[in-house]
């Protein structure tokens, strides 16, 4: 007789929730991460306008505010695998959204950040007694500028180099509060 209650699936139930709904998640929780880590307070525009995310970082060591703000557009993909040989991660946006977020009139700057996961959702997360990590990691860089290139998309490559951390964030908004752009 088996034991169905204490029984241990191979594979765990996860529920049908689309994989791009998922996608959208782990990067709202990476960001959630980084932002905390960095004294940054989040926003979520409603409705979403093409952009995502709106952080504030408070300091009296700002020069051009004591509150910085920075608006975020995020994307992520399988297509790549951790830390990519070529050195770039690419993401598709669309055209109009791309405008949105090169155009250099702004009063509170713009980045895209862009993560990369695991195409395997079960290898999104990995948890022990004293580790919690999301997989695999995200790029940041600003878009102010760059001209859409395809029909409807783009392809918007962002480097390895710049990896989206809580030092990275705090870096931004100094330079920000400095009067310089990210």
């Amino acid at each position: 007789m088996i034991d169905i209650a204490h029984s241990v699936p191979a594979e765990p139930l996860r529920g049908e929730l689309e994989k791009t709904r998922r996608m959208e998640m782990l990067q709202d929780s990476y960001l959630h991460a980084v932002a905390a880590a960095a004294g940054c307070t989040m926003a979520k525009p409603n409705p979403d306008n093409g952009i995502d995310w709106t952080l504030s970082h408070s300091s009296d060591k700002h020069e051009t505010d004591e509150q910085i703000d920075l608006r975020l557009q995020l994307k992520s993909t399988w297509t790549s695998g951790p830390n990519p040989s070529n050195g770039f991660v690419s993401v598709n946006i669309s055209n109009d959204r791309l405008k949105m977020l090169a155009s250099a009139r702004v009063t509170v700057h713009r980045i895209l950040v862009a993560m990369i996961v695991p195409e395997d959702v079960a290898k999104w997360i990995d948890v022990s007694h004293d580790i919690f990590q999301l997989r695999h990691c995200a790029y940041w860089r600003s878009v102010t500028g760059v001209e859409p290139s395809g029909i409807k998309h783009t392809a918007v490559r962002v480097s390895t180099s710049q990896i989206f951390d809580d030092d990275a964030l705090c870096g931004i908004m100094e330079r920000i509060g400095k009067g310089g752009t990210p």
